[in-house]
């Protein structure tokens, strides 16, 4: 095993034995997935949280009532999430896509091969690498590493990547030192989303108090 992997196998461990399973992405439903992955660009999940409630309480989450829906009026449901008026048309681009090209049925769409399923979602306006693959990880099941901002600020400090690291190769580094697993790798994205939450922040981190100190 390169010494890469061996590196990232030990932080994986570490945060796990620190935090315990995490249970994410925290959706009901696959459809519920697709939205929050949308609703949770740029905000954090409590707000994402909100948003999902209100369209919960108005019977709203489901592709055809979403649709049915004016954009003016899913803006005003979703406000919550914040940029509510943009990702109201990220949601219609996605969910008028699922409609037209595979007739409004999720199972369908993501029954398409891993490659095929990922071109297709990058070429909705709207949603780029992370959210693509958000969806294709935790509600298509397919095995796929998430890369975030915490993923590349961990990585760095650790000297594991380099500044310029890029999406595709961070998630290269990921995918070829274990296996695929759609539970481990979404075990690891949701511990590293948490200790960037709560340790490894972009100003005053908790170096001394991480879970990866001394790694």
């Amino acid at each position: 095993m390169p010494a890469q992997a061996e590196r990232l196998e030990i932080l994986y461990q570490r945060l796990y034995e620190h935090f315990g399973p995490q249970g994410w992405w925290p959706g009901e439903s696959a459809f519920e997935v697709v939205v929050g992955a949308i609703l949770t660009q740029n905000t954090n999940w409590k707000n994402v949280e909100k948003a999902i409630f209100n369209l919960k309480e108005a019977d709203l989450l489901s592709l055809p009532a979403m649709l049915a829906l004016p954009q003016a009026l899913l803006a005003e449901y979703i406000r919550p999430a914040g940029y509510y008026n943009i990702k109201a048309g990220r949601l219609r681009n996605l969910l008028t896509f699922i409609e037209e090209e595979h007739d409004a049925g999720l199972d369908t769409f993501f029954s398409l091969p891993q490659d095929e399923l990922r071109r297709q979602l990058l070429a909705v306006k709207g949603i780029g690498p992370e959210t693509a693959d958000s969806i294709m990880l935790y509600a298509a099941a397919q095995p796929i590493f998430v890369v975030d901002t915490y993923t590349h600020r961990i990585l760095l400090r650790h000297d594991l990547i380099d500044e310029d690291t890029d999406y595709h190769t961070l998630q290269e580094l990921f995918m070829n030192s274990f296996p695929p697993d759609v539970d481990q790798y979404g075990e690891f994205h949701a511990l590293l989303v948490r200790t960037g939450n709560q340790f490894c922040k972009k100003t005053n981190p908790r170096c001394d108090i991480c879970p990866l100190n001394g790694l």
